[in-house]
């Protein structure tokens, strides 16, 4: 696996597993419980140390699922990111949020905590002081954002002691500066760059924008023959050959947990990697 550096004590794989979807989406689903269980382990066995969650996936149901894969694992080999959910960010939510988390994924700690999404009509400053309590406490190693602006991350970053060391977008081929969903703007144009310059690591989600860039014939199909690599693999290692950025594609198939780890381990050329920058892959019905 090759790694980036998170801090200068820190490093953190270029590929994670993400785990939107496991255990349920908005509300719990217990249906695959034991499937899910074994994918995470079997991901940990091939080689698989970061795990990014978040109290809103199931419900908390995907980190219950999670602390019963990792339970009697080495906790010190393995990197475990969460988010606390946007209406959970006044200083008491916040904390309460995070030993909820704990609980259920059954460690002392989580080694990245995240505000989930900003929220206008709670102080980011109160939200930082309790992010803050957090770090004092050894309850959080590291912390981040997702879906901010740089203004965002500005402010937010103005109000803590300790550094904003992610901002997790939706970031790929396809959603470049516009995430589809309507999330996260001024991807490529604005925050990237920023995150760069200011040594905080891109933690890019839906790499493959959910099948959509396997969906349609694109340059994909060619670099996919030239380098005798699967589509998926292709558009993973361009979002990797970035300064700065890893990714969390999720899955709970071993076949594609396999795959998505070939993604690593070679690079595409720089020419490619300009090809790939300069193309139009659309935009999937959303």
């Amino acid at each position: 696996m090759e790694f980036k550096l998170l801090n200068k004590d820190f490093k953190i794989p270029v590929l994670g597993l993400g785990t939107w979807g496991i255990g349920g989406f908005m509300e719990t689903d217990s249906t695959n419980d034991e499937k899910s269980i074994q994918s995470i382990k079997d991901a940990i066995d091939l080689g698989y140390t970061h795990i990014d969650t978040a109290e809103l996936y199931g419900a908390g149901h995907s980190e219950e699922l999670i602390g019963k894969a990792i339970k009697g694992l080495d906790r010190s080999k393995l990197i475990i990111t969460s988010k606390v959910f946007k209406t959970n960010l006044r200083y008491d939510d916040v904390i309460v949020s995070c030993k909820k988390s704990l609980e259920r994924l059954q460690t002392d700690y989580i080694d990245i905590y995240l505000i989930h999404a900003p929220n206008p009509d709670i102080p980011l400053k109160e939200t930082m002081k309790a992010l803050d309590f957090l770090v004092e406490e050894k309850l959080v190693k590291f912390i981040g954002v997702s879906n901010f602006s740089v203004e965002q991350m500005k402010e937010a970053q103005k109000y803590s002691k300790n550094k904003i060391l992610v901002n997790q977008i939706p970031f790929n081929l396809s959603a470049r500066n516009y995430d589809w969903k309507g999330n996260c703007s001024n991807m490529e144009s604005e925050i990237i760059p920023y995150c760069q310059e200011n040594d905080i690591i891109i933690m890019a989600f839906r790499p493959i924008e959910r099948g959509f860039l396997l969906e349609t014939k694109s340059i994909l199909d060619d670099l996919s023959e030239k380098y005798n690599k699967t589509k998926a693999q292709i558009a993973i290692n361009w979002l990797i050959s970035k300064k700065g950025i890893i990714t969390i594609p999720k899955s709970s198939n071993i076949e594609h947990l396999k795959e998505n780890l070939d993604a690593v381990g070679w690079k595409l050329s720089e020419e490619d990697i300009d090809l790939l920058d300069k193309t139009n892959f659309g935009s999937p019905n959303v």
